[in-house]
């Protein structure tokens, strides 16, 4: 009996967890040269952060389970194939109970890279994407957005076009 009622116990919760993870998952459109927003993104590893004084933005820099073992063990130019790094970016704000902290505050979009350098020879070897706000709009109207992207990662051409510097963890 004890059994049976944990076995139930455990089949009720994964019905209410599977139930909710729908009712608040949303489909977020491809973007123009047909990136998908990375399934489970949410639940990637953290490779570094950012700060950005001309537009007063911070970056959390998450990656998939590739860029995660070649982010910590510094193999990283280049990134191997399959590599997936995603920024998401906040304008930043005051605390409003500490005039000195900096926290995150309104949403402004997600960017992300994919590693394929066969597929995006004319990009660096990065696919690039961009979802705009909460709603995750696709950026860009057609396949040319991402020239833009790489007109500002041939600055980093050396670092494989990528600005992130893994952070060393103790």
């Amino acid at each position: 009996m004890k059994k049976t009622m944990t076995l139930l116990k455990i089949i009720f919760i994964s019905i209410i967890s599977v139930s909710a993870t729908s009712a608040f998952a949303k489909k977020v459109s491809p973007t123009a040269n047909g990136i998908h927003y990375p399934a489970g993104l949410k639940n990637w590893h953290v490779i570094a952060s950012s700060y950005r004084t001309d537009n007063n933005t911070q970056r959390v820099i998450l990656g998939n389970h590739i860029a995660i073992k070649a982010a910590r063990s510094g193999a990283t130019n280049p990134w191997p194939r399959g590599s997936i790094l995603a920024k998401l970016v906040w304008k930043n704000t005051t605390h409003p109970d500490w005039s000195t902290a900096i926290i995150p505050g309104n949403f402004v979009h997600s960017e992300i890279m994919v590693k394929n350098a066969s597929k995006y020879k004319s990009t660096g070897g990065w696919g690039y994407a961009r979802w705009i706000g909460n709603s995750q709009q696709p950026y860009g109207k057609d396949k040319s957005f991402s020239k833009e992207c790489l007109a500002c990662h041939s600055q980093v051409k050396k670092d494989d076009f990528v600005f992130t510097r893994p952070v060393k963890i103790p």
